[in-house]
């Protein structure tokens, strides 16, 4: 590993759920629901399918790296110059699921990207949670 790479950041967003791990795969992995809480896209929860999400700043494109169904699910992120992946965790708890979501890959001439994801990842979970209260 070169120097640069070690010195990447790395985002970790938690939120304690009161869904079942299976309740909030659907919310991850169903587009319609996605493009609810995150953006419009056509992923598909199949490994190593590509799939871009689109919103009014732009579009990130995408492809499924990971998949173990109500668990874990990790796909790349990558926009204009940076390159990223993005992890969700799902563990349950006896009160829900625990999901935990890294973005790793953040490089040092990159803030602003960091600084957006920062912002960012909270207001897509308050608006995950939102989804997930709706759902049956």
């Amino acid at each position: 590993m070169n120097e640069a790479a070690s010195e990447t950041k790395t985002i970790v967003v938690e939120r304690e759920l009161p869904h079942p791990p299976e309740k909030v795969w659907r919310a991850l992995t169903q587009p319609h629901l996605i493009a609810e809480w995150l953006m419009k896209n056509d992923f598909s929860p199949v490994l190593g399918h590509r799939f871009g999400l689109r919103a009014d700043w732009g579009a990130v494109a995408c492809q499924v790296q990971a998949i173990e169904p109500n668990r874990t699910l990790s796909y790349t992120w990558d926009t204009k110059d940076l390159r990223s992946v993005v992890t969700w965790r799902l563990i349950p708890t006896p009160q829900g699921t625990r999901l935990r979501l890294e973005q790793t890959g953040f490089r040092p001439d990159q803030s602003s990207y960091y600084r957006g994801a920062m912002a960012g990842w909270p207001r897509f979970m308050a608006d995950l949670e939102r989804v997930l209260e709706g759902l049956d």
